[in-house]
């Protein structure tokens, strides 16, 4: 046995694939940093800013998943291994591996149809599968909402495209519901008088569609008036809240009372 020629052959080996091995590290980092520069662009550089911000948020993830794949097959070529059987190897690999992740799948479809119908975008204020908040983040499997207590909370795209949604930020004006409630001996003309006052005297109520003030129920204890107000989108809760409070003390000045629930028990002897 010539140990010069097994040394030689080894020296060779170590040679060749350590110069491969170095050059796949090398295009793998600066790869790496390419595409997170790039995913980071797309997602924050202002020449982007005609494009919807959800768009921008899944077009990132995406090409970041996509430009992953290319980098991978770009190193296994530097290391010697052919690009057509490493994507029949990827292809093989990825019937076992879509059988594995198919909720995976599920939630990348329903990634694509949100991008598409555009049920909500980032920013909203939405309601679904039993949680709300403020869209944070939509990516290519999930979508991240923040809650008014600042709780993060992530849903799977295929969960919310099978849910119902309810968007409160879709429409520029939006409608505060209200029901007051009074004694029966209060006098009717005068109790919607008061509320048509509190409706109609916030800065932040319109005019046109008007407040609706009407006597809605003859209930156990009380009448129940509704207060209908339409305001624009982010002066929501100022109304509502305004107006809770400006009627009660317009009730209390006016000595109208607002009942406890109240039950008759008669006791036969």
């Amino acid at each position: 046995m010539d140990w010069n020629v097994i040394l030689n052959y080894l020296m060779e080996f170590a040679t060749s694939w350590g110069i491969k091995l170095l050059a796949a590290i090398v295009v793998f980092v600066v790869g790496a940093k390419l595409i997170g520069s790039l995913t980071k662009w797309i997602r924050k550089s202002p020449k982007l800013d005609k494009l919807d911000s959800s768009l921008r948020s899944f077009l990132g993830s995406f090409s970041k998943i996509a430009l992953y794949i290319v980098l991978v097959i770009t190193v296994a070529m530097i290391l010697g291994i052919p690009a057509t059987s490493f994507i029949t190897i990827l292809a093989s690999c990825g019937v076992a591996v879509g059988l594995a992740l198919q909720g995976s799948l599920s939630n990348f479809a329903g990634g694509i149809m949100i991008l598409l119908f555009k049920p909500f975008k980032v920013g909203d204020f939405i309601e679904a599968s039993g949680e709300s908040g403020s869209v944070a983040e939509i990516s290519v499997v999930y979508t991240v909402i923040l809650t008014t207590d600042n709780k993060r909370i992530t849903i799977p795209n295929g969960t919310l495209t099978n849910s119902v949604i309810k968007n409160y930020s879709a429409e520029n004006l939006r409608r505060v519901d209200m029901t007051f409630s009074t004694a029966y001996d209060a006098d009717i003309e005068k109790v919607k008088k008061i509320l048509t006052e509190a409706a109609t005297s916030h800065p932040k109520a319109l005019k046109d569609p008007e407040p609706t003030i009407k006597l809605s129920a003859h209930g156990d204890s009380a009448l129940t008036y509704i207060v209908r107000i339409w305001c624009k989108n982010e002066d929501y809760w100022d109304v509502n809240f305004d107006t809770i409070e400006k009627v009660k003390n317009a009730f209390d000045e006016n000595g109208i009372e607002i009942p406890y629930p109240q039950m008759d028990v008669h006791v036969k002897k």
